[in-house]
């Protein structure tokens, strides 16, 4: 299944060459491919690479989610070219419950293009995926880009809105079946199997 993210999050064309996201079966899981530009701005985080890094949505990210829109459960995992990850999983609208969760994550990066690589397990998945989104962000300050696979259309753009990856209503249908085939079942996950109290709202 292949994504390209080729507008901003509030549905303007990119002026670059778009982020491209690859969903390729796994074995008890899912690898999750990026190429993308590499723009090297803002620097690179603190944290070492090949571990998770807390507030990772602040430098340069290709970020997908995964969402079951009936329970409003979903799973967030941002990729950075520099190496380090974040992966959250969430109950509700920003709800996350658990954060900085292990990852597969390999990176190969140029001057002006990086590819990463990652591996997630089916226990990452809330039950019964029904709807996808990706988003790419690079740039500081005022050069900030936000880019969105499904945007918000521009028709429903309020005044003084800011972007927001975490407005689920824009997510799109989305099945597994379309990579395992029509019988094809999604395992089931121990860590979705009962959510923890210690529920916290972040902002991104």
């Amino acid at each position: 299944m292949d994504f390209k993210i080729e507008h901003t999050w509030d549905a303007f064309p990119v002026k670059h060459e778009p982020a491209f996201v690859r969903l390729n079966p796994g074995e008890g899981g899912v690898m999750v491919e990026v190429s993308a530009p590499f723009f090297n701005d803002p620097p690179a985080p603190l944290g070492e690479p090949g571990k998770p890094f807390n507030g990772l949505w602040d430098y340069e990210v290709v970020e997908v989610f995964f969402l079951n829109d009936v329970t409003g459960q979903y799973l967030e995992v941002e990729l950075c070219p520099h190496g380090q990850h974040l992966v959250l999983l969430l109950s509700g609208r920003r709800n996350v419950w658990k954060q900085e969760l292990t990852l597969s994550f390999k990176v190969s990066r140029g001057e002006t293009k990086w590819e990463g690589r990652a591996y997630l397990p089916w226990s990452y998945f809330p039950p019964n995926v029904t709807k996808f989104n990706a988003f790419a962000i690079h740039g500081s300050k005022e050069k900030r880009s936000y880019e969105a696979l499904y945007p918000v259309p521009q028709h429903e753009l309020q005044q003084g809105q800011k972007p927001d990856f975490h407005r689920l209503e824009y997510f799109k249908p989305f099945t597994f079946n379309t990579l395992f085939g029509k019988e094809w079942r999604q395992p089931e996950s121990d860590l979705w199997l009962i959510e923890k109290p210690d529920v916290q709202a972040y902002n991104q």
